[in-house]
């Protein structure tokens, strides 16, 4: 029987191999992503492709499709009706999300970080509400300096803050470095939500893989300057 031994201790997350694993995950605005994603539930799946430089109206295409679904459809449609579908592939707000301060299990190759949600300028009341009930934990890879995979977890059923009841709640995300810019993305996501109001019941539970992603900056100028930043502060990129 192999044993898996854990030291455990506290970190600041604005040094060493936590600031730089977070500077990797905070890619500048100014990069898009056309990707092909393919979302998965168990009654169906959809592949959809993305480009930002295609004409409004024709960035977000369905190109293959199997099975019926309509929380699938609606999935997707939400997905392509944002300003930006690519911003999906970059972690939000990660350093604000951990505090200054979490807890390690040191596991050797992989790092466990266990954390409280601390609410960024992004969250609305309603994601307030629902970290402050949701366990966090993060994978760190101390040696290259890359998250791996990030989940959060209802532990139980709560009422919602209007009513309802919050009966099911599990996301988790895994995160691959892009070989050019050295930056994290979010190269798969899966939810299993469920929620519980009087006569309905919405339930969203699927999973999305990025199956290509191509990384470019809106402009050759905007590229040169965060290349140029990169250099100066002696940051891989």
């Amino acid at each position: 029987m192999t044993l898996f031994l854990s030291l455990a201790f506290p970190l600041i997350t604005g040094s060493g191999p936590m600031d730089e694993a977070l500077r990797a995950t905070e890619a500048p605005e100014t990069l898009r992503a056309a990707f092909t994603v393919e979302m998965t539930s168990a009654k169906a799946s959809r592949t959809y492709a993305y480009d930002p430089r295609e004409p409004q109206g024709q960035r977000w295409q369905l190109i293959l499709a199997s099975g019926e679904d309509g929380d699938l459809d609606q999935a997707g449609a939400a997905w392509g009706a944002e300003v930006a579908p690519d911003g999906r592939l970059f972690p939000d707000d990660l350093r604000a999300s951990l505090g200054e301060t979490v807890y390690v299990d040191d596991f050797g190759p992989a790092w466990r970080l266990k954390f409280q949600h601390a609410p960024s300028a992004n969250d609305s009341a309603l994601d307030v509400w629902a970290t402050q009930r949701l366990q966090a934990e993060a994978w760190l890879a101390p040696t290259d300096g890359s998250f791996l995979r990030i989940d959060y977890n209802l532990p139980r059923p709560v009422r919602g803050p209007k009513g309802g009841r919050l009966t099911k709640f599990k996301q988790s995300y895994l995160l691959e470095t892009e070989p050019e810019w050295g930056l994290t993305y979010i190269s798969q996501f899966a939810l299993n939500f469920e929620a519980k109001a009087p006569f309905r019941t919405i339930r969203q539970n699927y999973r999305a893989v990025i199956t290509e992603a191509t990384f470019f900056f809106a402009s050759p100028a905007l590229e040169q300057e965060f290349v140029s930043a990169h250099l100066t502060t002696n940051r891989p990129y």
